[in-house]
């Protein structure tokens, strides 16, 4: 009797033991998913933060740029030798290049060849982000399109610092201000300190007092050569090997184009042209290659072999 009996105890207890076991899988599993949606739902907030912090960045970097552009602050009034060519030659009212066209071509163009370069990217290759926007194409052009306009701010504002910390004369300083050196009867060679304009709009004799350096060189220098570094990084077809470098090459001679035009226009002096080629062309190689991720090791330019091999690392783990 007792013998019968043993069997039939010992099979209860099995689908007894089953039970606990998968209750208790399932409570780990549930504690599991509580801690993942913990985790992402800290993750969510910590991006968010980031997000706000990347466009206070964006606004602390552009103030001294809207400072100048809103005339809150004048230009230190510098004087001149009395006899100084540089400074005599006459006002044209018609820009090779105005400022609508320099800001719109320059951002319209860069900008769009990037948006259209992510989405291609995006739509083509395997990118994988981790910001808080599911979106992939709208993450992509955050990233790329946000370093780029920082990179304006930044280039911008160190120009207009300069210009209203130096206050170099323009070449037509003395159209603008409608005197000459015979109306001023100074002596050849002596430094004159101030001077009275007799130009009604205040606003020409103060950008006449802009010339140091050029704000066309150096934004046209940054957005073009920002530009050919994104095609570096970006444009990987090797079927034609000249047609990426000659796009480079008409990108970096539409940039001097433009800073050399302001000699001509007699906006600005060489020494303006060259030195704001300088700054545009050192910004837009900080931004390309230290704050943007265009040339930075990214998990998307991995081989098949390399990221199966980086999913299957002992120290990979899965909750």
């Amino acid at each position: 009797m007792l013998d019968r009996l043993e069997p039939q105890g010992a099979e209860g207890t099995v689908p007894g033991a089953e039970l606990q076991l998968k209750a208790s899988a399932a409570g780990m599993e549930e504690e599991c998913r509580k801690e993942l949606i913990r985790i992402s739902g800290g993750g969510l907030s910590r991006r968010r933060l980031l997000v706000g912090l990347d466009l206070l960045c964006l606004f602390l970097a552009s103030i001294p740029f809207f400072a100048c552009e809103l005339k809150t602050i004048s230009p230190y009034r510098r004087g001149f030798m009395c006899g100084d060519p540089s400074i005599t030659y006459p006002y044209l009212h018609v820009e090779a290049i105005p400022d609508e066209l320099l800001i719109a071509g320059g951002i319209i163009i860069t900008g769009l060849t990037i948006a259209l370069g992510e989405c291609y990217r995006v739509r083509f290759h395997s990118v994988s982000s981790k910001a808080f926007v599911r979106n992939l194409y709208v993450s992509s052009l955050y990233k790329e399109l946000g370093c780029f306009l920082f990179g304006c701010c930044v280039g911008q504002s160190l120009t207009n610092m300069a210009k209203l910390s130096v206050g170099r004369l323009r070449p037509h300083f003395l159209s603008v201000c409608g005197v000459t050196y015979a109306s001023l009867n100074c002596t050849p060679g002596a430094y004159v300190a101030s001077v009275t304009c007799h130009q009604r709009d205040h606003r020409l004799e103060e950008e006449a007092r802009k010339s140091f350096f050029s704000g066309h060189a150096s934004f046209a220098m940054y957005t073009m050569l920002y530009l050919a570094f994104y095609l570096q990084a970006r444009l990987t077809w090797r079927g034609a090997r000249l047609l990426r470098p000659v796009m480079q090459f008409f990108l970096v001679v539409l940039a001097l184009y433009t800073g050399l035009t302001r000699i001509s226009d007699y906006r600005h002096h060489p020494s303006d042209v060259v030195t704001g080629f300088i700054q545009g062309a050192l910004t837009a190689y900080w931004v390309a290659f230290h704050v943007s991720s265009m040339f930075k090791f990214s998990r998307s330019d991995l081989s098949p072999n390399e990221t199966m091999e980086r999913h299957l690392s002992p120290n990979h783990t899965v909750c």
